[in-house]
């Protein structure tokens, strides 16, 4: 065992690969997520497509098929991506798929008295996105968010059979040269669990932020229900 934790600049630098890893696919699939997933709610038919589309093929293709992709085919068809690039891309693209379906499923589960009343204050699509059911929709996304991320950061396993030195190609030279196969798992599965506890523990502390942030109301301003029933000083009649 002494062997094995006296690698640990070995072991160090196969967690900060993961966690980078971790940080810019789950970057990617947010942006992803969140396009897409808007994309899913759209009026107009053709952008709706373009949602099916994305979530269908990603969501139905293996991550490690992507990642042998990115990093062995398409580079013979002149399209080079170094190994973190094309690791990045492939676990974004996938797990972004998953999210878009969590954006377009939270934004239509806020209710809809409150798309109703941004009707009757004519606020623009854009308006209405961006200031009433986005910012209800994401204290939505939040929990599914946490386990995409995690389930992410699990999925980086597959980057060291493309020679990105991981925690799991880590954990596989110390056993290959130590001999000790028991200790060098032993290790990486503590590892991998604090990463994941770390992750859920800044998701739920987002959460308390967004609950805080949704929950506050300040005293002249009226809520979107009052200002559509033509509450008197809102300037809005039924």
């Amino acid at each position: 065992m002494s062997d094995v934790l006296d690698s640990y600049p070995q072991w160090l630098d196969g967690a900060w690969v993961t966690v980078r890893l971790t940080l810019l696919g789950g970057a990617l699939a947010l942006v992803l997520a969140l396009l897409f997933g808007m994309a899913g709610t759209s009026r107009h038919a053709w952008v709706r497509v373009l949602n099916r589309v994305y979530v269908e093929f990603f969501r139905g293709n293996a991550t490690l098929v992507l990642l042998y992709w990115f990093f062995y085919a398409l580079p013979l068809l002149g399209l080079r991506f170094t190994t973190l690039s094309a690791a990045v891309l492939a676990l974004g693209l996938n797990v972004g798929a998953y999210g878009a379906e969590v954006v377009r499923g939270s934004i239509n589960a806020v209710p809809k008295a409150q798309y109703e009343a941004t009707v009757a204050l004519n606020f623009t699509p854009f308006q209405r996105m961006r200031r009433v059911l986005l910012p209800q929709a994401f204290a939505l996304m939040l929990p599914p968010f946490g386990n995409l991320l995690i389930e992410l950061m699990k999925g980086t396993a597959i980057v060291s059979l493309v020679g990105l030195v991981d925690l799991t190609r880590v954990s596989k030279n110390i056993q290959g040269s130590t001999g000790q196969t028991v200790a060098a798992f032993s290790v990486v599965l503590v590892l991998y669990f604090i990463i994941a506890q770390v992750l859920q523990l800044f998701v739920r502390y987002a959460e308390r932020r967004v609950d805080r942030m949704l929950g506050r109301r300040l005293p002249s301003e009226p809520s979107l229900e009052t200002v559509a029933a033509g509450a008197p000083g809102t300037g809005v009649t039924g």
